[in-house]
């Protein structure tokens, strides 16, 4: 048995050409060792059989039991998975690049594991590899899994092809494992990220305001909201705002500061950003200023449709006129009529969150 090519990697000078035989060798059917933030793994390109049955023979474990797989973006999780709680995307946020591992219902098996590890080495093999990559720990069946190169190839020098030697890992233990096909969900295993963090982040509610660029209503509403719930000492409910059509790095505008000033309220540092598919995903309320933002949302994430208000649904009004109007390039007075609409909304909003 010949023994396994050894490449040593500096985290401070990771050179292009170690990268590109790591992942050139995995596209290619062979077994390569490569550091994670949590420990050493096996990489394998899950779409070369023989490969596969190598690890599996390696690692002595049942082919009923799916090995997880790396991904190096959190927009790839829909490439393997169905039916994705809010939960879930929650978890994503929070935790991807890191130390968990979701396991989701399948699109063609029952369950899949899925993890970004929170390391360049490994990320950058698995963009290049450019295929899906089976990671679990290089450690034989019975053996810790090895947090340093030596433990590592201790046990698997002859029987991978590749091993790169980047030192001690970050974390030096397993990631955590949530179960996300069930409700409420399930932690099957607790490593690097505690159940209590993992539960706060989980329950935690999401609600997402949404106007036009991001700068005015939305901004208004989500200080105002926080606020709020400052007030009250709740700290369970997380509050963001974002546009459907903004000039990239703008700041909140001037009559929106102005009026928030009036309540000790600085949004100085705002920066607008456009919505996402994720921010869309993540939030259980969406509180939008107009039917066109609503429409927008659901043209983006159709899904969500259960999920998106007209944020005046939720005053108490007389006439019909749901949509809270852009107050962009109008007096001051009007930003203040913004301002009380946005404010007896979330009054209410408060007491239902």
């Amino acid at each position: 048995m010949a023994p396994t090519r050894i490449l040593r990697v500096d985290f401070l000078d990771i050179k292009d050409e170690d990268i590109r035989e790591a992942a050139d060798s995995i596209r290619a059917g062979g077994l390569v060792i490569i550091p994670t933030e949590t420990v050493y793994g096996v990489a394998v390109n899950m779409l070369n059989q023989k490969a596969v049955e190598r690890l599996y023979a390696i690692k002595q474990r049942p082919k009923d039991k799916p090995f997880s797989i790396a991904i190096d973006k959190k927009e790839r999780v829909e490439e393997f998975a169905r039916d994705i709680p809010i939960a879930a995307y929650k978890l994503i946020s929070k935790f991807w690049p890191g130390p968990l591992t979701l396991v989701f219902k399948g699109i063609e098996q029952p369950s899949v594991g899925l993890r970004i590890p929170d390391d360049e080495i490994a990320l950058r093999i698995i963009e290049q590899t450019e295929a899906p990559i089976l990671l679990p720990s290089a450690n034989l069946l019975g053996k810790p899994a090895p947090a340093n190169f030596e433990a590592a190839i201790q046990d698997l020098d002859g029987r991978v092809d590749l091993a790169i030697d980047a030192g001690p890992v970050k974390l030096g233990i397993e990631s955590s494992i949530v179960d996300v096909r069930v409700e409420p969900l399930q932690i099957t295993r607790v490593g690097a990220i505690s159940r209590e963090d993992i539960l706060k982040a989980a329950q935690k509610k999401s609600i997402l305001f949404i106007c036009t660029g991001n700068s005015c209503r939305s901004v208004i509403a989500e200080a105002l909201l926080k606020n709020m719930l400052l007030e009250q000492k709740r700290d369970d409910v997380e509050v963001a705002s974002a546009g459907v059509m903004i000039l990239s790095g703008i700041g909140a505008s001037q009559g929106a500061r102005i009026v928030l000033s009036r309540q000790g309220l600085d949004v100085s540092g705002h920066v607008a950003q456009e919505v996402t598919r994720e921010m869309i995903r993540r939030s259980d309320l969406i509180l939008v200023m107009e039917r066109v933002h609503e429409e927008a949302i659901l043209k983006i994430v159709p899904e969500a449709k259960n999920r998106v208000f007209l944020l005046r649904e939720f005053a108490k009004i007389e006439d019909n006129n749901l949509d809270i109007v852009d107050p962009i390039g109008k007096p001051l007075d009007f930003y203040g009529q913004t301002f009380i609409h946005i404010k007896e909304a979330l009054e209410r909003v408060i007491k239902l969150i």
